[in-house]
C-alpha cells in the first residue's frame, strides 16, 4: 500500500518504536530491498522516468506497471517500516486517538464489515509486508493469505509472521493481482487496503477478486481516488496528482466514480460506499503536515525532516546505505507534499471505502 512519505523526512506524529523498525541502520541497509546495492542508483532513475515529473506517461505506467510497483517498493520499503510500522496505511482519526490506534481500528473495521468468524479463509490483495494481515487475524481468528507480487515484502512478511507467532494460519503467496493463482470461489471473504490503486486496470483487478471468492460473499476495500472536488483542466491539482503518482508508485489515480463502475462492471453488487476521510475529526494527512509541531512526533518538523535527510546523505556517503538511497528520500518527500495539498484541497482521498458482495447466482 502506498503510504507515501515515513519517517526519512519526518511523517509519524505519535508513531512510537513499537510500530517501527529499530534505527537508522535498519534502514540504510534495507533501501532497494532485493535489487544490488550497486544497482540502486540505476533502479531509481528508471522509476522516475515512469512518471510525468521526468517526462513519462500514464500509458507506459501502465504498461510497465509491475516493473514500476516492484522497483517502488524495493526501494520505498524500508523507509515505510522505519517510520510507519507494519501497517502501511492512513486511517480516519478521533481526536485523542493515537496513530497506531486509529490504524488498528481502520483494520478492525473492515474485519467487521466483511463478517469474519473463526475458521473462514481470507484474501488480502496487496498485503504490503503483512501488518494488516496479521492484526485482522489476530482479531478475527482467520487464516489469511496475503497477495504480493514483491518479493522482498514477502520475506520481511514472513518473517514478521515467524515473529508474531502467527506463521501456521497466515501465510503469503508471490503472484500479480491481475493474475491470480487460485481457483474460482476459494475465498470466504476479501480485502484491500490502500493497495488495487497500483492495478493499471481496475475493471480487470476487481474481475480477478470476483473470481476467486465464493458467491454470496464479501469484498471491502480502501480506494486511493480524486473527488469530485478534482479539476482535470487544473495545472494546481494535476501538478498535485502526479506529485502523488511519483511518489507512490501508482499509473494513475482514479475517480471514486471510476472506482464504483468498475466494481459494477466487474459483477459485484454494491452494498456500501464512503470516503471516510469526509467525517474523519482528525484529518487524514496530520502525519504529513510539517506545519504541526509536537516534541513526541518531532520528525514530523521541518527541523526533523531536515536531522533526518542529513542523516540518509551522510549513511550514503560512507557507504552504510546504497548509492539512490537520499533520490529515494527526495521523491517520498514530493510525495509527502502532494498527499497532503491533495487533502487540503479535498480534491483526493486514501480511504474511499467500498463494500460489495458476489451475487450467490450470476446471471
Amino acid at each position: 500500500m502506498p503510504v507515501s512519505w515515513i519517517s526519512s523526512v519526518g511523517v509519524g506524529i505519535e508513531v512510537d518504536r513499537e510500530m517501527s523498525k529499530s534505527g537508522a541502520l535498519d534502514l540504510a541497509t534495507g533501501v532497494g530491498g532485493k535489487i544490488k546495492k550497486e544497482d540502486v542508483q540505476s533502479a531509481v532513475e528508471q522509476y522516475e522516468k515512469y512518471h510525468v515529473c521526468f517526462g513519462g506517461g500514464e500509458e507506459t505506467r501502465k504498461a510497465n506497471y509491475s516493473d514500476m510497483v516492484n522497483k517502488y517498493y524495493d526501494l520505498a520499503t524500508s523507509f515505510y517500516e522505519f517510520g510507519w510500522g507494519e501497517s502501511f496505511h492512513f486511517a480516519p482519526r478521533w481526536k485523542g486517538e493515537s496513530l497506531r490506534e486509529s490504524i488498528k481500528r481502520h483494520e478492525h473495521f473492515l474485519a467487521l464489515q466483511l463478517g469474519l468468524k473463526p475458521g473462514m479463509k481470507v484474501l488480502d490483495v496487496g498485503c504490503g509486508i503483512g501488518g494488516p494481515l496479521r492484526e485482522i487475524a489476530r482479531f478475527s481468528s482467520t487464516s489469511i493469505t496475503g497477495l504480493n507480487n514483491n518479493e522482498y515484502q514477502i520475506s520481511r512478511g514472513r518473517e514478521l509472521n515467524r515473529v508474531a507467532g502467527l506463521s501456521e494460519s497466515c501465510n503469503f503467496v508471490k503472484a500479480d493481482f491481475m493474475k491470480m493463482p487460485f481457483p474460482d470461489n476459494s475465498f470466504d471473504g476479501i480485502y484491500a487496503i490502500e493497495a488495487t490503486c497500483h492495478a493499471p486496470d481496475a475493471v480487470g483487478c476487481y474481475k480477478e477478486i470476483y473470481r476467486v471468492l465464493k458467491p454470496g460473499q464479501r469484498f471491502a476495500v480502501y480506494e486511493w481516488c480524486m473527488t469530485d472536488h478534482f479539476d482535470p483542466d487544473n495545472e494546481s491539482h494535476q501538478k498535485t496528482k502526479a506529485e502523488i503518482e511519483l511518489g507512490n508508485g501508482l499509473p494513475d489515480i482514479r475517480t471514486t466514480k471510476q472506482c464504483l463502475d468498475a466494481l459494477k462492471l466487474a459483477g459485484f453488487e454494491v452494498i456500501s460506499e464512503k470516503d471516510l476521510a469526509a467525517d474523519s475529526p482528525v484529518s487524514w494527512y496530520l502525519p504529513l503536515d510539517t506545519s504541526q509541531f509536537s516534541i513526541t512526533s518531532f520528525r514530523l518538523t521541518s527541523f526533523g525532516r531536515f536531522i533526518t535527510r542529513t542523516m540518509v546523505k551522510t549513511l550514503e556517503f560512507v557507504g552504510i546505505a546504497p548509492a539512490g538511497s537520499n533520490r529515494v528520500s527526495s521523491f517520498l518527500e514530493k510525495a509527502a507534499e502532494g498527499l497532503v495539498e491533495g487533502g487540503r484541497k479535498e480534491i483526493f482521498t486514501p480511504m474511499c471505502f467500498f463494500l460489495v458482495r458476489k451475487p450467490l447466482s450470476e446471471s
